[in-house]
C-alpha cells in the first residue's frame, strides 16, 4: 500500500502582510492534498491574519496572540499539530512547485513505513521572488545527527521530522535552536531519506541573517553541547582558515 503522509505545515508570522502572500499560494497551489496548515502569529498589528483568512486556505488553527518569540511560537505548532511531519513554511518562505508535497509523497514510494525525517535541497530567492542562487550547503547523500559538525547541512524548512520524534525547541536559544532541534530529531531518528528535490524558496531576510554574529554565537555552543568543546573550536579554526585560503 502506498504511503499518503499527512503534513502539519507551521507558518510563523508577526507582522507578515509584506511577505504573507507568496507563502499562502503556495500552500493553497499544492497538488498533494493531504495536509493541514496552521497559522501561528504573534499578535501582528498589521492585516497579516486577516490576508490569511482572506486566502482561501482552510486552516485547521489560527492562533493571533503575543508569544516569548520565534521558538515560543513554533512550540505552540507542534503542541497543535496533528499530522504525521512538521513543516515549518515560515512567512515569506514558499514551496517550491505546486507539487512539491507529491514529489516528497513519490521519494518515499518504496518505504515499508515512514521514514523519521524526510529532507532535500533548499532555493534561495528575493523579496521579489526571483531566484538567487542554490543554498551553499548542500544536502548529502547520507544525513545522521553527525552530520552538522559540519554545519547546517540542511535548511530547516527543508527537514521534516516526524511528528512523534520531535522534541520542543529550547527556549534558551532566541535565533538557533532550529540548529539545537534538528540536531535532536536526527539523534532519535533511524531512518532519514534525502528526497532529491528542491522543496523550498528561502526568502534571504531572516531573524537569524538579520543578527548574523549572534546567531552564530549560538550555534557555536549548540554544536559544543552535541560534539564537544575542543572539537568544536577545532573545526571553526579550519573554517576560518578555509575560508581566507579561498581568498
Amino acid at each position: 500500500m502506498a504511503l499518503k503522509p499527512r503534513f502539519s505545515i507551521i507558518t510563523i508570522t508577526f507582522n507578515a502582510a509584506n511577505v504573507i502572500e507568496p507563502t499562502l499560494k503556495s500552500v493553497l497551489s499544492q497538488t498533494y492534498t493531504n495536509y493541514e496548515y496552521l497559522l501561528i502569529d504573534g499578535g501582528s498589528k498589521d492585516d497579516t491574519v486577516a490576508k490569511a483568512k482572506a486566502s482561501g486556505i482552510e486552516f485547521a488553527h489560527i492562533v493571533s496572540e503575543r508569544d516569548n518569540g520565534l521558538y515560543d511560537a513554533m512550540n505552540k505548532g507542534i503542541a497543535l499539530a496533528t499530522g504525521d511531519y512538521l513543516c515549518f513554511l515560515n512567512a515569506g518562505d514558499a514551496f517550491h512547485e505546486p507539487d512539491t508535497l507529491q514529489k516528497i509523497v513519490d521519494a518515499i514510494a518504496g518505504e515499508s513505513e515512514l521514514p523519521h525525517v524526510l529532507y532535500g535541497e533548499t532555493a534561495e530567492v528575493d523579496a521579489a521572488r526571483n531566484f538567487v542562487r542554490m543554498r551553499r550547503l548542500q544536502a548529502p547523500e547520507k544525513l545522521t545527527w553527525r552530520s552538522f559538525r559540519h554545519g547546517m547541512l540542511v535548511c530547516h524548512q527543508a527537514f521534516y521530522a516526524r511528528r512523534d520524534i520531535a522534541p520542543m525547541y529550547d527556549m534558551k536559544y532566541r535565533l538557533s535552536s532550529d540548529v539545537d532541534w534538528c540536531i535532536k530529531v536526527m539523534k532519535r531518528a533511524t531512518r532519514l531519506v534525502n528526497v532529491k528535490e528542491t522543496v523550498v524558496d528561502y526568502l534571504q531576510d531572516g531573524l537569524s541573517v538579520q543578527r548574523h554574529r549572534e546567531s552564530l554565537k549560538e550555534r557555536f555552543w549548540i554544536m559544543s553541547r552535541h560534539y564537544g568543546f575542543l572539537p568544536t573550536v577545532a573545526r571553526h579554526m579550519w573554517f576560518v582558515l578555509r575560508a581566507i585560503i579561498k581568498r
